[in-house]
């Protein structure tokens, strides 16, 4: 793979960082041990060290370049040391023990803790922690990814080279040949026709075009002075906490089978519903204005997910918080993510993304951390899904058995939400500053507790 130029929204997120908002999105796969036992950590190290090596993208790290001014490209890493991004961390015994709950409390307070540092920008951008514990037990991986280096779409993508897939008995084996001969491509010129000329010019005009209508749109939508949950918008400390959940698949699917909608409407509710619980048990008052979730939306095609370059968008919603009926709830969601769907990912203030497509390179260096601070002023908190394989995962025979993933903070906010379906189970991450939201493991049994109850009052509905 040779040099390649990062894409605006990559040098974005490229720019965005600082010390205290790393910009890396994560995921800890934890991982069963079969009958027989999992293999020794070295054995395990080995096998992630070589599958990691074996991805280009992985081999690659940033640089600045001279053109564009103020941009930055991939260049291959001529001294890549797979050993430089890989670390066995041993929970010690006494904190994986049953009586404390377990290996997974003990594994989500250190993962917690290794999504505060910043990736080394001197290397490629990402890095890999093995958490084991007693022999014998669970362990889990801890991956961490540069936003600049994938979304959650890639990132799939990349546990794909990492991992295993357990074949069904129904699986129909991989074939090492291809399945028909490639046509042949006949030999283009580089100067483009007049009809390319004039499409690329359209096309530019089209997006400048989109480019106003959500630049208006922002403008509309911010907030000066926002009303919001406080603990959403408490000051950065630069630490990290981390909290998991987990939903089951069927409980999604019944409500969303007797409400209508879709899952993912399903999701949102019981996120908003689960804020709402959190805040009234910590004692706080309501918020004046409900808050504002960021839903992020992918313009990847199907099957393009291993192109270059991040493609997303995104909706804002309000997240019916005050709202205290349920099925109030629910139904203010979907209306609210229909007229989103309706109007499309590229329009609205949601749209922010496509804003970064349209600016120059420089314009990414120097006005990054100005938009980044602005961005309290647009939402309160970011919530997304992941979509995973429909298969089931392992690594050396050990199968997965939760994945929960990672979204980073954006500057102002002090949580964000990442949802994926696995199996039977949605798992939830959610990572908050450490300081603004040390109950967070409270604000996670909320949401379990909310998708019982939703569940109990749309079954309840004529």
């Amino acid at each position: 793979m040779g040099t390649e130029l990062l894409a605006p929204l990559d040098l974005a997120f490229w720019h965005l960082e600082s010390a205290a908002h790393p910009m890396h999105l994560g995921a800890l796969a934890v991982f069963a041990p079969p009958p027989g036992g999992a293999p020794g950590p070295d054995a395990l190290l080995g096998l992630l060290g070589a599958r990691a090596s074996a991805i280009p993208r992985l081999r690659m790290r940033v640089r600045d370049v001279l053109l564009p001014v103020g941009g930055a490209a991939w260049f291959a890493d001529k001294d890549f040391d797979v050993d430089r991004h890989l670390t066995r961390v041993r929970l010690p015994v006494e904190e994986a023990a049953p009586r404390d709950g377990g290996f997974m409390p003990a594994a989500t307070r250190l993962a917690g803790e290794l999504m505060e540092r910043p990736l080394r920008r001197g290397l490629p951008p990402w890095e890999m922690y093995l958490i084991d514990g007693p022999a014998g037990g669970p362990f889990a991986v801890l991956v961490k990814l540069h936003h600049a280096l994938a979304d959650g779409m890639r990132a799939v993508a990349i546990g794909a080279g990492i991992f295993d897939e357990i074949a069904s008995a129904t699986a129909r084996p991989r074939s090492a040949a291809p399945s028909a001969r490639p046509r042949p491509v006949p030999p283009r010129s580089w100067m483009p026709g007049p009809r390319q000329v004039a499409g690329l010019a359209l096309g530019r005009i089209e997006d400048l075009g989109r480019a106003f209508g959500v630049g208006a749109s922002l403008v509309r939508a911010g907030r000066l002075d926002p009303r919001g949950a406080p603990a959403l918008r408490a000051g950065s400390s630069g630490t990290r906490r981390l909290a998991t959940a987990d939903l089951g698949l069927e409980t999604v699917r019944r409500i969303r089978r007797i409400s209508g909608g879709t899952g993912n409407d399903v999701l949102l509710t019981v996120v908003a519903g689960g804020l709402r619980r959190w805040m009234l048990e910590r004692g706080e008052s309501l918020p004046g204005d409900d808050p504002r979730a960021l839903v992020p939306v992918s313009r990847r095609r199907p099957g393009r997910a291993a192109a270059t370059g991040n493609r997303l968008s995104a909706y804002l919603l309000g997240l019916p918080v005050s709202e205290g009926d349920p099925w109030e709830r629910l139904r203010a969601v979907r209306e609210a993510m229909d007229r989103n769907k309706a109007a499309g990912p590229l329009r609205g203030a949601g749209a922010v993304a496509v804003l970064a497509d349209q600016l120059p390179s420089l314009a990414h260096r120097f006005g990054a951390p100005l938009a980044g601070n602005a961005a309290r002023m647009l939402f309160d908190v970011l919530v997304t899904s992941v979509p995973l394989p429909r298969s089931r995962l392992s690594l050396a025979g050990c199968p997965l058995s939760a994945l929960y993933p990672m979204a980073p903070l954006a500057r102002g906010q002090s949580m964000a939400v990442a949802l994926t379906t696995y199996g039977s189970r949605v798992h939830i991450g959610l990572v908050a500053d450490g300081k603004a939201l040390p109950d967070l493991e409270r604000l996670a049994r909320c949401v379990e507790q909310e998708a019982a109850e939703l569940l109990s009052v749309v079954g309840e509905r004529p």
